[in-house]
């Protein structure tokens, strides 16, 4: 396979370059924040990736075969179906986005080791319905697939790779033509030909990478999907920025906001929200229904599989948050409601709750960056 490197040339380095987010050779957050872990003791994380337990569940999660929806027309004229972690089917306005497509068994560079996928896709690319693009928001394993992109270049052959800055030169390596990628700076936007969408990125706080020497030579973003009537947003992967408030006033008002909520730690709080910090997000995002993402289908981080869940049912309704939780693969459309059913908790409910809780984190430095 062709090193990106070997594409990170021409017009799109001439594009990077010019990026007001790069700097000093590679792309940074607008505050500044970092993937490094803050510095500390290493002894107290360490102690708590062996304490850890209930990282993933005893059985599969129930999911939901959303083909026969998907052949029935909307009410509402925007509906979203959760096929995992990052990985949904939005349709609005007529149009069909499908955002960080993973079906993946591993999110790691090999099939030998790494956080291996404990929850199936509820269908295969080839059951998805014809899209208008893809949209994928920076290229972390968990996000952006090999096997993924290359089945879905075959597979839906009119549907363009919409994705952060960069971004493109790691698809046209794995052979996706440069007339199917779009590259979008933060605030950029495209139409895609022959759909009423416009999809924009916008600022996220995060970082990239999927090696030892690549780290942040690509950008990262959250999405905004608007149509003739509706609007929604996605984040990607990030941490709380200020800039949410930004992105609501040039952007918004949205009708679905989808906000990453698992693979949190205090070590690495700056580029990841966890539910707590995912409300604060959807406040400055001006409150629109939450749909969270982002858990459920990876461990990739020492909380128990279902903690980002709880705790948004725990503390969401005294916040005044409409959730939506739907089950992996039952399209739902948020005018329309879903009652807030925890499916999730006949499953945990297998499991022994007899080990030790971890003790609270402290910030650390001298252990891994974060798998993302």
């Amino acid at each position: 396979m062709p090193n990106f490197r070997q594409f990170l040339e021409g017009a799109r380095l001439e594009r990077v370059l010019a990026s007001p987010q790069y700097r000093d050779g590679s792309f940074r957050n607008a505050s500044g924040a970092s993937p490094t872990l803050k510095k500390s003791s290493a002894l107290p994380l360490a102690r708590e990736y062996l304490r850890a337990g209930r990282r993933t569940p005893l059985a599969p999660l129930p999911t939901f075969d959303p083909l026969p929806a998907w052949r029935r027309p909307l009410e509402s004229g925007l509906r979203v179906t959760w096929l995992g972690h990052s990985t949904l089917l939005i349709e609005i306005d007529g149009g069909r986005v499908l955002t960080d497509p993973v079906w993946g068994e591993r999110a790691s560079p090999t099939t030998l080791a790494g956080p291996r996928r404990f929850q199936p896709v509820p269908v295969p690319i080839a059951a998805l319905p014809p899209l208008d693009a893809v949209v994928i928001s920076h290229d972390h394993y968990d996000h952006l697939c090999y096997e993924s992109v290359l089945e879905l270049a075959r597979q839906q052959p009119r549907a363009p790779f919409v994705t952060s800055l960069g971004v493109g030169a790691r698809l046209q390596a794995w052979g996706i033509p440069a007339a199917r990628i779009v590259e979008l700076d933060w605030w950029e936007s495209v139409e895609p030909e022959g759909a009423e969408l416009r999809v924009t990125a916008a600022p996220s706080q995060h970082f990239s990478g999927r090696g030892l020497r690549d780290r942040n030579h690509t950008l990262w973003s959250s999405i905004v999907v608007r149509g003739r009537d509706h609007a929604v947003f996605f984040s990607g992967d990030t941490g709380l920025t200020p800039q949410y408030a930004e992105i609501a006033r040039r952007l918004g008002p949205f009708d679905l906001v989808m906000l990453e909520v698992g693979a949190f730690h205090p070590a690495w709080s700056e580029i990841h929200l966890g539910p707590d910090n995912a409300l604060t997000a959807l406040e400055l995002l001006g409150g629109a229904p939450l749909l969270p993402i982002h858990w459920g289908t990876f461990d990739l981080a020492l909380h128990p599989w279902d903690q980002p869940a709880e705790r948004l049912v725990e503390v969401a309704p005294s916040r005044g948050v409409t959730l939506v939780m739907p089950r992996l693969g039952v399209p739902v459309e948020p005018a329309i409601g879903l009652p807030l059913d925890p499916w999730w908790r006949p499953i945990a409910a297998l499991e022994p709750r007899c080990f030790a809780a971890p003790e609270p984190a402290e910030p650390l430095a001298a252990v891994p960056d974060p798998i993302d």
